[in-house]
């Protein structure tokens, strides 16, 4: 069912963007992990731990070592051995090593914590996107690209885990590790300190100036790869028509073109990105030679010892690091929290009504069918049908007529509730359907689209998919009805013969005849069949005519067809022209009326 008359297609954006709300986004993800507060309750404490004792190691490691130096000293003076004892130096040493293995067990609790914490949420919300996409209304498919449903479910969830695991850690440490990394660096020296400030002030403006650019080109790279795989995707979708119009040389230079921007495009990303370490590491560096002059001056007239020189050294390693990283990780953080946003966005999206809390339950339609002043539109400004009102007797034949566009399938996706009517109703054996919840309302059904879909797995599994509790028998049985057991024996496996990507090793006659065979087995009172014959040949759309019409027999069936020769049986014929009923009633009938009917019928055969 393909007539689409629904607001333009959203797009699904690109992926260096920021959050449009990023508090209302934080509280929602806060709300998300509610069942792991204890486990970020150990991860603070640990990421606390884990700070506090990389801030002390430095200090204890100077105390250790001006101690080691004055005892050097001294032993060189009187001319003895130098020799470290347990009491002197050998427990310092000792407890500096407790002090090295317990940071490294901290920082390692904390990344494994963080790292399941991202897959629990990943989990959850992947398992919420699940859920929610079985409760979406057709019209949300309507008007999203699939490409913009794959992207949140996939590339955004995995964006917002990588960033949480290891962005979101890094942030919370590096914070930590600057603010008490600068406090010691103050208390050691202020003219130091203030060296390493400066040059800290050079690289991080260096910093935001190659981000702007390397930015800018990994947007063109993100841009360049679409235009790849939407090359690719077209060339491999038409490849027959590229042949049959001798097109290969076309599409080969578009297909380089493509692939040469995309190579240009990653060169000045993959320059910017490798470029910009060493750039700034190389201001650091000048920083850090800088002070390691003036570090020197001091020591040599006393003003600081061996221990602070190499204590001070180790702060400015600490602090610079995290501060250099920091714009990336605040990137890195936005955009996770802008694919997190986009994620929470589509968990908001519009849902079908609920079922009725005591849903009324036909077991066994007998097929009457009735619109009653059906009126409906996909917004309410554009209102398709105004009033749509016709019977139907269980058993008989429907046909409905009509231009693309007409509204066809409309009236259908209407009749199985795959949109909600705007006003008026629809009674299946006198009920409104509304009364019902869907999955007893479609049970009662059994649609042939003009679309086929297979999915990969075996024959007989396809077939099976509208009764997947159906024995084999029971397969074969409908596969005979639909008139394809002939050539599914023809197969190496016969019904076990597994269907590759899109069912393209058996013909589109074939996956028709499937499709159908899937109706005969779920044996519905209601059938739907939408051109269902239009992709067979004459030969076998009259043997498929044929036990078509034996299994109507005693059901109901709407018919949409575009060949009018197929329906001069219906019982009744509604043509429909811009979403209403213009005519109704049986073959000769609105031949007699002469009418739009009439027109279309002789055009037909003349």
């Amino acid at each position: 069912m393909s007539e689409n008359n629904n607001p333009e297609l959203l797009d699904d954006g690109m992926d260096f963007e920021t959050p449009r709300h990023t508090g209302k986004t934080l509280g929602r993800l806060w709300r998300s992990v509610s069942d792991q507060y204890k486990r970020l309750a150990v991860v603070l404490v640990s990421v606390i731990l884990y700070t506090l004792l990389s801030i002390a190691a430095p200090v204890y490691s100077a105390y250790i070592i001006d101690l080691l130096w004055d005892g050097i000293k001294a032993a060189f003076t009187e001319g003895a051995a130098f020799r470290i004892t347990w009491e002197y130096g050998g427990r310092d040493i000792f407890f500096l090593l407790l002090i090295y293995l317990a940071t490294a067990l901290f920082y390692t609790l904390q990344s494994y914590l963080m790292s399941s914490f991202a897959e629990k949420l990943s989990l959850r919300l992947r398992t919420e996107i699940s859920l929610k996409l079985s409760r979406l209304p057709l019209s949300f498919f309507d008007r999203t690209k699939t490409g913009a449903i794959l992207s949140r479910t996939v590339n955004d969830l995995d964006k917002m885990a990588e960033a949480l695991q290891t962005g979101m850690l890094k942030l919370f440490t590096a914070a930590g590790m600057v603010v008490g990394s600068l406090i010691m660096m103050f208390r050691f020296s202020v003219v130091l300190t203030l060296i390493f400030l400066v040059f800290t002030g050079l690289a991080l403006f260096f910093t935001n100036l190659f981000s702007a650019k390397t930015l800018k080109y990994a947007i063109q790279r993100q841009q360049c790869v679409s235009n790849v795989t939407a090359q690719v995707e077209e060339a491999y979708s038409g490849r027959v028509i590229i042949k049959a119009f001798n097109q290969e040389d076309n599409s080969s230079k578009a297909m380089h073109k493509a692939n040469e921007e995309l190579a240009a495009a990653t060169r000045k990303s993959e320059f910017m990105i490798n470029a910009i370490n060493p750039a700034i590491r190389l201001v650091n560096r000048f920083g850090q030679v800088l002070i390691a002059v003036f570090a020197g001056k001091m020591l040599l007239d006393g003003t600081l010892t061996v221990g602070v020189f190499q204590a001070f050294f180790q702060y400015v390693n600490q602090a610079s690091e995290p501060l250099t990283e920091v714009a990336y990780m605040v990137n890195s953080m936005q955009s996770a929290l802008a694919s997190l946003e986009r994620i929470y966005d589509m968990l908001d999206e519009e849902e079908d009504s609920p079922d009725p809390a005591c849903p009324a339950v036909i077991e066994q339609a007998k097929g009457a069918v009735t619109f009653q002043n059906v009126r409906f539109g996909y917004t309410p400004e554009q209102v398709l049908m105004q009033d749509i009102s016709f019977h139907v007797k269980p058993g008989q034949k429907i046909a409905i007529v009509g231009s693309t566009g007409a509204g066809k399938t409309t009236l259908i996706n209407l009749l199985m509730r795959f949109y909600e009517v705007n006003s008026g109703s629809i009674l299946l054996d006198g009920t409104d359907t509304r009364q019902l919840s869907r999955a007893n309302l479609r049970g009662n059904f059994g649609m042939v689209l003009q679309d086929t879909w297979l999915f990969g797995g075996t024959i007989a599994e396809n077939i099976a998919y509208s009764r997947p509790n159906a024995s084999r028998e029971e397969i074969v049985a409908a596969a005979k009805s639909a008139r394809v057991d002939f050539f599914v024996r023809t197969m190496s496996h016969g019904y076990d013969t597994v269907l590759s990507n899109d069912a393209e090793n058996i013909s589109v006659g074939q996956r028709q005849l499937l499709t159908i065979a899937r109706v005969f087995l779920c044996d519905p009172a209601v059938i739907i069949l939408d051109e269902a014959t239009s992709s067979v040949d004459t030969r076998t759309e009259m043997e498929i005519g044929k036990a078509m019409k034996a299994l109507m027999k005693g059901r109901t069936s709407f018919v949409i067809a575009h060949r009018l020769s197929t329906i001069v049986d219906a019982d009744l014929i509604l043509f429909m022209q811009n979403g209403n009923i213009i005519e109704q009633g049986d073959h000769q009938t609105l031949l007699q009326a002469k009418g739009a009917y009439a027109e279309l019928y002789y055009s037909q055969f003349q």
